[in-house]
């Protein structure tokens, strides 16, 4: 099997390493890695950018967005991406470790943000003309205090960050229709659940045992799935089984019936009519396709 490629932040160049933190414009960040950008990888850490120019595509597990100048995009740690440019692009970037905002923030969670609350909400949000130049500026402050070497460094660029993403909230909750949670509790269970989910997927498919490991019933594990995303606990296990049999077709070079029997199905033809009924095409056709 050829995995896809994991990266991590000690991977890119830094004039002045941190450890758990990188930044960059986004012309030289791509110049000096633009062996892979292009390529589907994943990463280890959160990621956010910027474009103020520049115009392509920007493919995240299997779902295709236009970049276009105000385009921002938020990446959790293990989603495939690449990106394809029709013309040159220009903003900035950073990405962090979880541990380096939450450090920071003992009081606060990366997944109060709604771009990182949960994997069904969009990856994306498109700023009007008047507020590029705004948001541009604060990942430029970001990017200009990590070149520095000035004490309490890496306390100003969490608190930079803290405040670029509450600004990035109150854009993404205006223009994305992002459904407003009554319950905390509903949220902070959706989260773990989640988390149970990916940790699971492989080995458990059974509502129940979720529900088990939350301490709660199943039924009750439904309404929230349904109040909180408008799908059921089984919708929510198999979507991640899809998108993960997805990676694995195009970037593996796995046989349809390993990848089958990777994901839990000793019955591929089983396997199969699951696929097809989620994806609206066989597993065979979908390789095909994507290639």
């Amino acid at each position: 099997m050829k995995p896809i490629p994991v990266l991590n932040i000690k991977q890119f160049e830094q004039d002045v390493p941190i450890s758990d933190f990188y930044s960059s414009d986004l012309t030289s960040h791509l110049e000096r890695h633009k062996d892979f950008f292009h390529k589907p990888h994943s990463h280890d850490f959160f990621l956010c950018v910027i474009f103020s120019k520049g115009s392509g595509i920007h493919e995240i597990d299997f779902n295709t967005y236009s970049i276009k100048p105000g385009s921002v995009f938020f990446l959790r740690p293990g989603q495939t991406h690449y990106w394809k440019f029709d013309s040159p692009p220009k903003g900035y970037i950073f990405f962090h470790k979880q541990d380096f905002y939450e450090l920071h923030f003992s009081k606060s969670k990366l997944e109060q943000f709604p771009f990182y609350y949960s994997h069904k909400n969009p990856p994306t949000l498109n700023l009007d003309s008047k507020n590029i130049e705004i948001l541009e500026s604060k990942f430029k402050d970001i990017y200009n205090e990590y070149c520095t070497d000035f004490l309490y460094k890496k306390q100003k660029i969490a608190s930079l960050i803290n405040t670029t993403y509450i600004d990035l909230t109150r854009h993404y909750n205006a223009i994305e229709s992002i459904k407003k949670e009554t319950s905390l509790a509903y949220v902070e269970t959706l989260r773990s659940l989640e988390k149970l989910i990916d940790n699971h997927f492989k080995a458990e498919k059974s509502a129940t045992f979720y529900a088990n490991q939350l301490n709660i019933t199943s039924k009750h594990l439904n309404r929230i799935t349904k109040a909180t995303l408008g799908k059921t606990t089984t919708d929510l296990i198999t979507e991640r089984i899809i998108l993960e049999s997805k990676r694995l077709m195009v970037h593996s070079n796995n046989t349809l019936s390993s990848i089958s029997e990777l994901l839990g199905y000793e019955d591929y033809a089983y396997f199969s009519r699951v696929f097809k009924l989620k994806v609206g095409k066989t597993p065979l056709a979908f390789k095909k396709s994507y290639q």
